[in-house]
């Protein structure tokens, strides 16, 4: 991380304004070959308005403010300069170019946020919020991608990691000058002290649910036989005609995929091919994509005509997603009165065993449209998406925590079967580590790589 590296802080193509940042120890000698003042180098952290020119021809690209951020007052802790310019991708290219030619290298993904992390700007996860803040979907992931930038999961694990090592210390003493075993007295509190650690450690742990729920959202497969209004369902809620819609049996040979939101849960939502027997070759292949479907996503809407009520075929399906979240909708009730469908509900819940939720929507109306949308977040709301803690929402964190628990409970069976304090320590540094990779301390080389590579160009 010796070198200077440039990039596009702003996403490709056109707009009003393009950010280009670069960061390193020549940055601000970089841009001198671009502008003709040296202003920007004696007043840090001022904007200034000036031209930008390629040295070798002498040629103005554009006019641009320059920021100088001096080390190690910058999001990097390294000199950093934002150029803004004119958002043409013909003239940041320009300046880009003018910088590698001086001495640059194009930044990887992440690598500023990289940089902030090696250099103590930020810890692991703060740089991670960064980029759950970026590709927030809702109001609520975005809050709660701010409160972990703000460090809030670094503060809530401090504490629980200061504890674990002062028990460690504890032990390594013990260890080392203290040739009988661990006082009654001393061992209790020891005990009582992990297994408090452990019910923290597993307590935000239990918030991964939600937190999960809130980042990646619902994916919600809509199956069921051929024209029973599938596709039509997945443009009513997405208020659009996306999908195709005829009186053609298979009309939809291939999954289509769209993002909508329903209050604050994102939806990846997926319209299906129709499911039955058939020996026409594309339309098999996308029957097999949709159970495949069916068995990955989050909740099955298993749609039914409601003007036919529930048929054998109906019934086939339905059995099939029964180990799945899953909710029978009857579609088409424009076409039939209120106690008609009502019979038709009974005589559908009459050849079932068990009890299954049910709603019914008119596709092509919009009638209980609102109500269904209701009913497929429903299930999802008891997760916690609503509350005002802090919430564990990636799954890596998820992981290390859970993996720092079971670490600390086989230590608390080591000390309660009285074995040596050498096999209780191992458990004890184990989770200690763990601990430290969510935030960074302990971190491999090859996972922060994986991690950033999953970041932005510029970020």
């Amino acid at each position: 991380m010796s070198d200077t590296i440039v990039a596009l802080a702003t996403p490709t193509g056109r707009s009003g304004i393009g950010v280009i940042r670069l960061s390193g120890s020549d940055s601000l000698s970089i841009v001198s070959q671009l502008v003709l003042t040296d202003h920007i180098s004696s007043t840090p952290r001022t904007a200034h308005l000036t031209r930008l020119s390629d040295p070798g021809s002498n040629d103005t690209i554009d006019e641009a403010v320059v920021t100088y951020y001096k080390a190690p007052h910058s999001f990097t802790g390294e000199d950093v300069v934002e150029i803004s310019c004119h958002g043409s991708p013909i003239v940041l290219r320009q300046v880009i170019d003018v910088c590698l030619r001086s001495g640059a290298r194009f930044a990887e993904a992440g690598e500023f946020s990289l940089r902030a992390l090696s250099n103590g700007r930020m810890d692991l996860t703060e740089a991670e919020a960064i980029r759950d803040l970026i590709d927030a979907q809702t109001v609520a992931s975005a809050r709660q991608a701010v409160r972990q930038l703000r460090g809030e999961f670094s503060h809530e694990l401090q504490p629980l990691k200061d504890e674990l090592l002062d028990v460690i210390v504890v032990l390594e003493s013990a260890l080392e000058f203290v040739e009988d075993d661990l006082p009654d007295v001393q061992s209790k509190g020891i005990n009582d002290r992990l297994m408090s650690i452990r019910e923290s450690v597993l307590k935000i742990a239990s918030t991964f649910k939600a937190g999960h729920l809130l980042r990646e959202g619902l994916k919600v497969a809509i199956v069921g036989r051929p024209n029973v209004g599938k596709s039509s369902l997945f443009n009513a809620l997405l208020g659009g005609d996306r999908a195709i819609v005829t009186d053609i049996a298979g009309t939809t040979r291939d999954q289509l995929h769209e993002k909508l939101t329903i209050g604050d849960v994102p939806i990846s939502l997926v319209d299906t091919a129709g499911l039955r027997e058939t020996t026409e070759t594309v339309e098999t292949i996308g029957v097999e994509r949709s159970r495949r479907t069916m068995a990955d996503a989050d909740l099955v809407v298993l749609m039914l005509d409601a003007a036919e009520g529930s048929t054998d075929e109906d019934l086939k399906i339905l059995e099939s997603v029964s180990d799945l979240n899953h909710l029978v909708v009857f579609n088409k009730i424009d076409k039939i009165d209120q106690p008609r469908l009502d019979v038709v509900v009974a005589e559908f819940a009459a050849k079932q065993k068990s009890a299954h939720s049910v709603g019914a929507v008119s596709a092509k109306t919009g009638a209980r449209l609102d109500e269904l949308k209701l009913l497929i977040v429903k299930p999802f709301r008891s997760v916690g998406t609503s509350s005002n803690g802090f919430l564990v929402a990636d799954a890596r964190h998820h992981d290390l925590l859970n993996r720092a628990a079971d670490e600390i409970g086989q230590s608390l069976a080591s000390l309660n079967d009285k074995v040596s304090e050498e096999i209780v320590l191992i458990g004890l540094h184990n989770a200690l580590r763990y601990l430290g990779q969510i935030t960074g301390e302990t971190t491999t080389e090859d996972m922060l790589t994986r991690i950033f590579s999953t970041f932005c160009i510029g970020k």
